[in-house]
């Protein structure tokens, strides 16, 4: 216990200068926003040595975002804006992307890009995960015309070439979702609105698929799959919230 007393006293000593009460000085109190601060050991720490203590007292130093470009929003230090088109691309088809907000704040973010490439007015970004008639008139307006398209993979879903061949209507817009394949499906699903549109684009799922799996790729059966089929190789939960969220699973996917 003595040692453990002595080895308080001296982090103490460490932190405050020599002849300095137990109370904050003016200088404390007013520290400058930014400056360097020390840092206090936590309530009921214990050392177990005079070199271990002696680490509370090292200065910490803020991190500062680094400054990003305004049309890539890419770090400055590695803009692609140099690699990207002078002038907007002309195109007729409009664009309405549908962002997770976990993908907002990925450093890696594609959408930023894509917008930088196109017109304001033909490329529109909305973030969120769910979406309502009633608060999203925009949205809803786009869902239901004839000419929108979403693009998501489904058991009706049509390849792009049958649709323009089929259709007297030229596609207006196109849905993207962007996200992970479990973030898109819970906004496709969750989402009325998304399953409006006619889906479209399978061939290069397809392709992509088949690619991955001559390389070396899994086949994995996803849990509404095995689930909708019997072969699912848990018990069921005892727990009625979770077994009303998989009965849901099993009831909105179509196989």
């Amino acid at each position: 216990m003595e040692l453990e007393e002595e080895a308080r006293t001296l982090a103490e000593s460490r932190l405050r200068p020599s002849g300095a009460s137990g109370s904050p000085t003016p200088d404390e109190e007013e520290r400058p926003e930014g400056s360097t601060a020390l840092v206090a050991p936590p309530a009921g720490f214990e050392g177990d040595s005079a070199g271990a203590d002696g680490l509370w007292g090292l200065p910490v130093e803020h991190a500062e975002r680094r400054p990003e470009c305004s049309r890539c929003s890419r770090p400055q230090k590695v803009c692609l804006c140099p690699y990207l088109p002078v002038h907007p691309l002309q195109i007729s088809t409009r664009l309405y992307i549908i962002q997770h907000p976990a993908e907002e704040s990925k450093v890696l973010r594609t959408v930023p890009l894509l917008a930088a490439c196109l017109p304001p007015d033909k490329c529109t970004v909305k973030i969120g995960r769910r979406f309502s008639e009633e608060r999203d008139i925009e949205l809803s307006t786009v869902c239901r015309d004839s000419g929108t398209l979403i693009l998501y993979p489904g058991a009706e879903a049509t390849n792009l070439e049958e649709f323009i061949l089929d259709s007297p209507v030229y596609p207006s817009t196109i849905i993207l979702i962007d996200g992970t394949w479990s973030q898109a499906k819970d906004i496709f699903y969750k989402n009325s609105l998304f399953r409006l549109p006619k889906q479209t684009l399978l061939r290069p799922l397809q392709a992509l698929c088949s690619f991955q799996l001559q390389h070396g790729a899994q086949i994995r059966l996803s849990k509404e799959y095995l689930l909708k089929n019997g072969l699912y190789p848990k018990p069921m939960p005892k727990n009625k919230r979770k077994l009303r969220k998989m009965e849901l699973l099993i009831n909105s996917v179509k196989i």
